[in-house]
């Protein structure tokens, strides 16, 4: 299924009237359908819908993907994967940043990890780059996913301390900042 027909029907299913775990159901049938050869993928739809998915997605929605390891991952390597697409390496042509990112709830020693490595008007990133990083940033994974998408404040989590940084806080603080996120108005 190409782009444009994931993400009309992404748009046309009203989150509202699905509970976690129905939302959770469609989720691992799209999945599903992807791994099968379906042509019905995650990976296909744009970032625009995945921010729009996100923005309209409730609390308990995401905190059940967040829970389901298979889709956790699977939102967690969309992103990071997205990352580089976004990058706008004007805001960051000074900038020589690595950042480790902590996911609690992961599986193993309870962290999911990924590292981004911007420099040189760059970005990367990965499960392990293997560069030293001067901030280590611990989120939880649905709290993220809002963040990622610019559905929330990343300076307003970190004062609240959903948001908790090793290292260097300049990194963390500036980090949405050099990205272009998408957009979508919400319906009149």
């Amino acid at each position: 299924m190409c782009s444009d027909v994931i993400d009309a029907f992404a748009r046309r299913v009203d989150l509202a009237k699905l509970s976690a775990a129905q939302f959770i159901r469609l989720l691992e049938t799209l999945h599903m359908l992807g791994i099968a050869g379906a042509g019905v993928e995650m990976r296909g739809m744009s970032t625009e819908t995945l921010v729009d998915v996100v923005r309209r997605a409730s609390k308990e929605q995401l905190r059940a993907v967040a829970h389901h390891p298979e889709l956790r991952r699977l939102f967690l390597e969309e992103i990071f994967r997205r990352m580089s697409d976004h990058f706008l390496p004007e805001k960051a042509k000074y900038s020589s940043i690595v950042v480790n990112w902590r996911f609690s709830g992961g599986e193993g020693d309870g962290f999911d990890r990924f590292q981004t490595v911007i420099e040189d008007g760059t970005c990367r990133s990965g499960t392990d780059l293997g560069r030293e990083p001067v901030t280590t940033i611990t989120v939880a994974a649905d709290d993220f996913f809002r963040v990622a998408t610019g559905n929330a404040a990343a300076a307003t989590m970190l004062v609240t301390g959903r948001i908790r940084v090793k290292g260097e806080y300049a990194p963390a603080v500036r980090f949405q900042g050099y990205f272009d996120l998408p957009r979508r108005e919400a319906p009149r």
